[in-house]
């Protein structure tokens, strides 16, 4: 019994060991870092994009992602920078998949609700670096919008394809939500390591998430509507990709200044993305 109970209690330190070594590998931390800093340059320039839109600039790019990285390509050593940030995402799509398979960091890394979100960020940054990916490699594409109503259309033609996009419009609209009342709630605090960090610094850091959350709940939640609303009239027109949301932000009786604060969200919760390079905890 003893030396069965021994046995158990050292196959029990070799699994967490092994779970430990996975969620703490050098590996594992740079391609979060990396991913992370990637993250806020979209979001960052995707801001500054929208604040152009805002002051009616004729001339600037649209405010989504093909716009941001339009934009990062017209700058010195662009086609470098553009190819640094495709493989920064990649970078986060292995983390997210490393937290699926292994668990996350915390100490209810491991449940299976958070495998599962895990799982699906990966998805999302996969589809997201391949994006990226495809535009440094000469692939280009359509903008974000055109994109946004061919799917919508494609998936309309499915059977029950009404339901099927207005389920999905209706789960990135809720995602908005969760988004924000976490970012209102303040619970990446969790996440982050600042021990021995000034009180100036976290706050600053705690404004940066709680501003930036907000503007990128509130966009991902006008996106999924737009969705809902394209599946309840059948029409894929109805549907709007980052850009087009943006811009119905300055038609609301807001004006120009709902979008204007959106927009510096979005540029802060990119620089919240730094931040969290620097201390959130993988």
């Amino acid at each position: 019994m003893a030396r069965r109970g021994l046995t158990a209690t050292g196959s029990g330190r070799a699994s967490s060991a092994v779970r430990a070594a996975s969620r703490g590998g050098g590996g594992r931390e740079v391609t979060a870092r990396c991913g992370l800093l990637a993250r806020g340059v979209l979001y960052a320039l995707v801001g500054i994009l929208a604040l152009r839109v805002a002051v009616g600039d004729p001339g600037g790019q649209e405010a989504d992602r093909q716009g941001a990285l339009q934009e990062l390509m017209g700058k010195p050593f662009g086609g470098i920078l553009v190819w640094a940030v495709g493989i920064g995402l990649v970078g986060m799509m292995l983390w997210r998949l490393s937290e699926a398979a292994f668990g996350a960091a915390g100490p209810d890394g491991g449940k299976p609700v958070k495998r599962l979100a895990s799982a699906g960020r990966t998805v999302v940054y996969a589809t997201v670096a391949f994006s990226v990916l495809s535009f440094a490699a000469g692939g280009g594409g359509h903008s974000g919008d055109q994109q946004s109503r061919d799917m919508t259309a494609r998936a309309l033609e499915l059977p029950a394809g009404r339901w099927l996009v207005g389920a999905a419009g209706l789960g990135i609209a809720v995602a908005g939500a969760v988004i924000a009342v976490q970012a209102a709630r303040r619970t990446f605090r969790k996440h982050l390591a600042m021990g021995g960090i000034s009180a100036r610094w976290r706050a600053a850091v705690g404004f940066l998430g709680v501003a930036g959350g907000l503007a990128r709940g509130t966009l991902f939640a006008a996106v999924g509507g737009f969705v809902v609303y394209a599946a309840v009239r059948y029409d894929p027109a109805q549907a709007k990709g980052v850009d087009d949301t943006l811009r119905s932000f300055a038609r609301t009786p807001a004006g120009p200044w709902l979008l204007v604060a959106v927009a510096l969200g979005l540029i802060l919760f990119g620089a919240f993305s730094w931040a969290m390079a620097r201390w959130r905890e993988v």
